[in-house]
């Protein structure tokens, strides 16, 4: 699929993005628009509205070659996120690579309800947070660049996930409020651990439907942040089940779940007696995106365990 000899003759910003865009739109790729203009100022190292008011500006033979060689990537239906490295999520911009999810706006719905939480126990003391399955550090960092007076630990299977995740935090200058460990779930903890709140977005899509996805999805992004197993629960039965084991009495659960999830996802907290206060928030196209859900003040009778604890939250560094 090359298209190198198709170039413009006048090989200006304006007509290079219309060159880009048009192939972009020939081969059905969302926002060709966008995508052209994206590429183009990571490349020229300049905001998209100064593609417009530099527009005649002509680009040197090894621009367009590297240009060029950006939008075949996009042909090939490569993210555009995974293509400069990068992606904007709440106030942050964060490095991404395709050892780690691409973040998604509704996960800011979770991050929304996560800090209304802990705006309104303020006057309780510091909150423990913990961020299962952290990937890039999207939710956690988001967090912690809102809530700094806070304590936040994050967990992920993946080195190299959680090598993107402590770079995201250093580049924003959050490394030293954010305790990283890798380990599947709750593995790099003890249980009776008592934090405060529990955020997720693990991996939900049942396995049957990850190659119905869009080639972005299904060819680029990491298969074992994706796959929830034959009916995508399988991360979360682990996490409902698990999660009120490391949590304060009155601790806080929130998780992204799949849009069609709401009624097997409520079966799954209802059978495990361990919350309360069981509900849905929905994200900004109307769907049930959040569960949340309060431990119970009797769950497992872990307060009485937890009576003789001294301390809340230990750091570990791996």
């Amino acid at each position: 699929m090359r298209n190198r000899q198709n170039l413009p003759e006048r090989q200006t910003i304006l007509e290079l993005l219309k060159w880009a865009s048009s192939h972009f739109k020939s081969q059905h790729i969302e926002n060709p628009r966008a995508s052209a203009e994206i590429l183009l100022s990571h490349l020229l190292n300049m905001e998209r509205i100064d593609l417009y008011l530099r527009h005649d500006q002509p680009l040197s033979a090894d621009e367009v070659r590297r240009f060029d060689a950006l939008v075949q990537r996009r042909l090939r239906r490569e993210p555009v996120a995974y293509i400069i490295g990068e992606k904007n999520f709440w106030s942050l911009n964060l490095r991404v690579t395709g050892d780690v999810l691409i973040p998604r706006p509704e996960t800011e719905c979770l991050v929304e309800r996560a800090l209304e939480i802990m705006s309104a126990r303020k006057a309780a003391g510091p909150c423990c947070v913990l961020d299962l399955g952290a990937g890039s550090g999207a939710i956690i960092l988001a967090l912690a660049s809102e809530r700094p007076m806070e304590r936040f630990f994050a967990s992920d299977a993946s080195m190299a996930a959680l090598s993107v995740a402590e770079d995201n935090a250093r580049r924003h200058n959050l490394d030293a409020l954010v305790t990283f460990l890798c380990g599947r779930w709750f593995e790099p903890f003890r249980p009776f651990e008592q934090f405060d709140m529990i955020v997720s977005n693990p991996p939900y899509i049942p396995t049957r439907i990850i190659q119905t996805l869009a080639p972005e999805i299904f060819q680029y992004e990491p298969a074992g942040a994706l796959d929830g197993g034959p009916d995508g629960l399988d991360a979360v039965s682990i996490i409902i089940s698990q999660a009120h084991r490391y949590m304060a009495p009155g601790g806080v659960l929130l998780m992204e779940i799949g849009w069609d999830q709401r009624k097997a996802v409520e079966d799954l907290a209802l059978r495990s007696g361990q919350y309360e206060g069981i509900r849905f928030i929905k994200d900004y196209s109307g769907h049930d995106r959040i569960l949340e859900m309060v431990k119970t003040a009797s769950a497992g009778d872990f307060e009485k365990i937890l009576a003789d604890r001294k301390s809340i939250c230990y750091k570990k560094q791996i």
